[in-house]
């Protein structure tokens, strides 16, 4: 199976650790990965404040450099979605699309649905906040959201779950947005840091060591506020938890480790 590794630009440029533990769990799985290092943003920004004229090279290259592969596997839900669900809207009638959106998956969408892992064996002893992306929700299905009442198996919280030591707290909005919604964010801060700080809110209340998401656009945007709150709470990708990294270092001082706490 050969599958083309696909990093959103903000991962590659900021957090690049998220793809390395991606890429480190994907061949421990006995995959074969490549990253095509020509690959760009999906375009998604541009779509976003409807300048699709200069997102449509973007997504014709996109086809260009995975269409190759067997599989296209993404840590972002709102990347996969741009590429599953609006790429129509910039392409047209290019006869490779269908195919290829439906061979691209998001990251923990892949493990359950396609090539699960064993992760049983792994360890994490932290309480932990699943801060759940409208783009995995609404848009992929990653698990049921509160606007319909469809049971759908929880993805994301299903692969957590087989790790040893990993608890979960229970929030009272398990499925609010964020705040962030890309350029949002920009265009309507206000609005945008006061949906960010009641989503922090829930998580502290619940008493969250560590907001763990499938999405880091997401907890960029939640990163900045609890640093600027200095509120003891680490963000993390599922990528990062499931291949064994532990909080970050700039949080190490702020949460009581448990026993066999590798900090």
């Amino acid at each position: 199976m050969r599958v083309g590794l696909f990093v959103p630009c903000y991962i590659d440029q900021m957090y690049p650790d998220v793809a390395v533990a991606t890429l480190e769990l994907l061949e421990g799985a006995g995959l074969k990965v490549e990253f095509p290092a020509a690959q760009t943003c999906c375009g998604q920004p541009m779509a976003n404040t409807g300048c699709n004229d200069a997102a449509r090279p973007l997504a014709a290259r996109f086809l260009d450099l995975f269409d190759p592969f067997d599989y296209i596997v993404c840590p972002s839900g709102s990347c996969t979605s741009m590429v599953r669900n609006h790429f129509s809207d910039l392409v047209g009638n290019d006869p490779r699309l269908a195919s290829i959106q439906s061979r691209t998956f998001e990251f923990c969408e892949f493990l359950h649905d396609v090539h699960p892992i064993d992760f049983s064996g792994h360890r994490f002893p932290f309480r932990v906040g699943l801060h759940q992306s409208c783009h995995g929700l609404r848009e992929l299905r990653l698990g049921g959201d509160s606007e319909q009442m469809i049971e759908r198996p929880d993805k994301v919280r299903s692969l957590l779950a087989q790790v040893q030591g990993l608890s979960f707290v229970e929030l009272q909005r398990v499925d609010e947005c964020c705040g962030f919604g890309g350029t949002f964010a920009v265009n309507e801060r206000a609005v945008s840091v006061a949906m960010g700080e009641d989503r922090v809110q829930d998580h502290l209340e619940a008493g969250a060591e560590v907001m763990v998401a499938s999405d880091m656009s997401c907890l960029m945007h939640l990163w900045g506020l609890i640093s600027r709150q200095g509120s003891p709470l680490a963000v993390m990708h599922v990528a990062q938890v499931l291949a064994g990294r532990s909080p970050s270092v700039s949080v190490k001082n702020s949460i009581k480790p448990k026993a066999g706490n590798a900090l």
